[in-house]
């Protein structure tokens, strides 16, 4: 049992439980740790896989301050953070486990401060273009997500066939990685199950301007940035100085580069380093103001061009809203400054599936064109219409089974010798098809084969479905709420004779180890005596140990032992 324990645990004791909730969560402390009372809470801490797993978490300051009271020195200013982890008794001296674990670690390097440098006119119109396309490759790949989610590789990566598909949609494959980072940090993702999926508020993002979209993104990676890259006023420090902010970390040389990427295609670094000047509020911890960031980006329009060959050109970037309804409608063949759409029998059944009708359809098309709607488009729409909806899936009230009811026979014979669709074990029932296979997997299975189909509800009315409901994004990632049952243990076991409590402790150890204790003993006319006890049992309030000095076996009440130590084990 560590003698050092002992301090720490009275401090913990006296600690507020938000205190000990920081503490905790900065250690990475799992709500259901075995611990009964803060003495096991302080050796635990203790222990030197504890403090090895805590070591790389610390700032440049903060490792250099550590070294500093290791050797004797004043701690300064990091010495309130060092003893909130635990790594520091309140005098200022580091608990002698902590010492023993920086053995061989050296200071980190001292670099004076850089000056951060305005970008010219050229760079920042670069970061400008750099961010809108950051933007517009972002809404894509969510876009892409919200039909398709993504594979996840255990480290989190998007899979490389998915990076595949995304850069034959005209997403770049290096930054796949970099942008599925910044939209799980801006809400706009959720990872589960191995999957990234868009996020109900990416919903509301997607059809807000570039502004806003950049404004989001530029704020939530801001806030997300740990603490050796955050400034004093809630900004970050240079960028230069990230690679040096965590040096006992092994893995921060990596994630400072991917930090720095990221920086760099929001347009908060400037190709050269420098700093546009939409990113100077940030740096200093103030709200994002995109005014000057706007002034540099393309006109956003909201109207297009409809041509008889079923396409759409947009004379330059849509508004988000109006990109985002056409692309449900609509397939877009290029992303430019001018963008083209094309109307296809699957891209309006798969509108009509998601909600749109042929009126809302046409009462769009004819708000935005410019060049009213040609007649093909408009017989696309109208026998699109006309056929979606032939095959009816609904449920059984009675059986409990699926059923699939169409006015055109043919369809339904289709769909017994499709062999895609052999696998639902369709059986012909009076004048429709049945199945075990429940109502949805059915539906999208023979969306999938193209057929017209449609999920009826038992009133008969159409239900609209999505394939992947958009989960709501994590409201914190703080789980340090989670630690308050282990803090309420921890002080029901919190007893009014500390002294005490730690004597039982170390006895029990004591026992256990079979050590050799020096024990101080109160006699009955208030003078003391210094035993040296092989210590072999410990049980009703009694000590038993053979004395060293008289080589006699000796029982010694425990409420008489005023000290123990260990002199041997």
């Amino acid at each position: 049992m560590s003698t050092h324990a002992r301090p720490l645990a009275d401090w913990l004791a006296a600690a507020s439980d938000d205190e000990l909730c920081r503490l905790l969560a900065a250690r990475g402390v799992r709500s259901d740790a075995p611990w009964q009372d803060f003495f096991d809470a302080a050796e635990a801490l203790l222990d030197p896989a504890s403090i090895s797993r805590v070591l790389p978490s610390l700032t440049a300051t903060e490792a250099t301050a550590l070294l500093t009271a290791a050797s004797g020195g004043d701690a300064g200013p990091e010495r309130e953070a060092l003893t909130a982890l635990a790594l520091l008794r309140p005098d200022g001296s580091p608990y002698p486990p902590v010492t023993a674990a920086l053995a061989g670690r050296s200071a980190p390097p001292t670099t004076p401060a850089p000056t951060v440098a305005p970008a010219s006119a050229s760079a920042a119109a670069h970061a400008a273009e750099r961010a809108f396309t950051t933007v517009a490759v972002l809404a894509d790949v969510l876009l892409i997500a919200r039909e398709s989610p993504f594979a996840l590789l255990t480290g989190g990566g998007v899979s490389a066939g998915e990076k595949r598909q995304l850069a034959e949609a005209g997403v770049p494959a290096e930054i796949v990685d970099a942008l599925a980072a910044i939209a799980l940090q801006a809400g706009l993702a959720v990872s589960t199950d191995r999957r990234l999926r868009s996020s109900l508020s990416a919903e509301s993002w997607l059809r807000s301007s570039a502004a806003d979209r950049w404004i989001v993104l530029a704020t939530a990676f801001r806030d997300a940035l740990p603490r050796g890259v955050r400034s004093q006023t809630g900004g970050w420090i240079p960028p230069q100085l990230w690679p040096l902010a965590h040096p006992w970390d092994p893995a921060w040389p990596d994630r400072s580069r991917g930090m720095q990427e990221a920086a760099a295609l929001l347009g908060l670094i400037a190709e050269d380093g420098t700093e546009p000047e939409w990113a100077v509020s940030l740096r200093s911890g103030g709200p994002a103001d995109a005014g000057a960031l706007v002034a540099l980006l393309p006109a956003e329009v909201d109207r297009i061009f409809l041509q008889n060959d079923l396409t759409a050109i947009a004379p330059g970037p849509l508004e988000p809203a109006l990109d985002v309804r056409l692309r449900t409608i609509a397939v877009r063949e290029s992303a430019a400054q001018a963008s083209s759409y094309r109307f296809t029998a699957e891209s309006v059944a798969h509108a009509f599936v998601v909600g749109e009708t042929e009126q809302s359809i046409l009462d769009l098309l004819s708000s935005v064109s410019l060049t009213g709607i040609p007649q093909p488009l408009s017989y696309l729409l109208t026998q699109t219409a006309q056929r979606h909806g032939l095959v009816r899936v609904s449920t059984d009230d009675e059986t409990g089974r699926t059923r699939i009811e169409s006015a055109d026979s043919h369809l339904l014979q289709a769909m017994t010798v499709d062999q895609t669709l052999r696998p639902l074990g369709l059986t012909a029932h009076v004048d429709s098809l049945t199945t075990r296979v429940g109502r949805d997997t059915v539906y999208w299975a023979l969306t999938d084969a193209r057929y017209p189909a449609t999920l009826v509800g038992s009133d008969g009315a159409l239900l609209v479905r999505e394939r992947h409901p958009a989960p709501p994004a994590p409201a914190s990632t703080d789980d340090s709420s989670g630690l308050a049952p282990l803090i309420a243990r921890l002080r029901s076991h919190q007893g009014p004779d500390a002294d005490a409590a730690w004597l039982d402790r170390e006895l029990e150890a004591a026992v256990r180890a079979k050590s050799v204790l020096k024990v101080t003993v109160g006699m009955p006319d208030g003078s003391t005596r210094d035993l040296l006890l092989e210590a072999t049992g410990l049980g009703g309030g009694r000590l038993r140990g053979r004395d060293r000095a008289a080589d006699v076996e000796r029982t010694l009440p425990v409420s008489s032992i005023l000290t123990a130590t260990i002199v041997a084990p």
